[in-house]
């Protein structure tokens, strides 16, 4: 039982670790990663964490879609609070040693809007929307299903992460935006990282309900 939880801490650590430390490098080296390689790095750890741990724990990753699969009843309710403490252990871990490598970074891949924060709530909002959208088509909840699983999503967080960067940093995942915030101390307009996800990730729940009444929602 417990490696579904150990799944998840390192999915979610080295999906952080990767992903926030390709920006965290980039800011340090004075943009040597570029905007399209965070975008790339993302995309691509994502793809290679569902690979390595769909069949364990389903790959979340992400308290959004944590709690959007349980809402779907795809996923146990009493399971969602072990899951969210597993993804943020992994997130606050990664972001630690990304302090400890480098020291001299201010915001270590954090997530901060660079426009007015209700617009950013809207982005965020619909970049998660678009994202579990995806995620609850390609696979159950407790396991991904098929070999396009891992594609889809992280092609479709490649793909936000690559237009939506710049404004919001496409985090999608309040796990993702809690452990930078907690360790380089840049708590501004956090709250919308943290509401944002879920209200999208629960909208692409009734998305679903409403186009796949069969199949979309049915018990684990």
């Amino acid at each position: 039982m417990m490696r579904k939880y150990i799944s998840e801490v390192i999915g979610t650590f080295t999906m952080v670790f990767c992903g926030t430390g390709a920006m965290t490098i980039n800011e340090v080296t004075g943009g040597d990663v570029t905007h399209v390689g965070i975008a790339i790095t993302w995309g691509l750890i994502v793809m290679a964490m569902i690979y390595s741990f769909g069949d364990i724990s389903g790959a979340h990753f992400n308290p959004a879609v944590t709690i959007a699969f349980a809402y779907a009843k795809k996923f146990k309710w009493k399971e969602v609070p072990k899951y969210i403490l597993a993804q943020c252990i992994g997130a606050i871990a990664a972001s630690s040693i990304l302090l400890f490598l480098f020291p001299e970074s201010e915001f270590l891949g954090g997530t901060l809007p660079s426009f007015d924060p209700l617009r950013a709530f809207i982005l965020e909002l619909l970049l998660t929307y678009f994202l579990m959208l995806v995620i609850i088509n390609v696979s159950t909840g407790s396991k991904e299903v098929g070999m396009m699983a891992g594609i889809a999503i992280g092609g479709v967080v490649l793909l936000e992460a690559m237009f939506a960067g710049p404004m919001t940093n496409a985090s999608m995942n309040p796990a993702r935006s809690l452990g930078p915030a907690l360790l380089s101390g840049h708590w501004e307009h956090q709250w919308l990282y943290m509401i944002a996800p879920l209200i999208g990730a629960i909208l692409a729940v009734l998305t679903c309900r409403i186009t796949k009444t069969d199949n979309c929602c049915n018990e684990c």
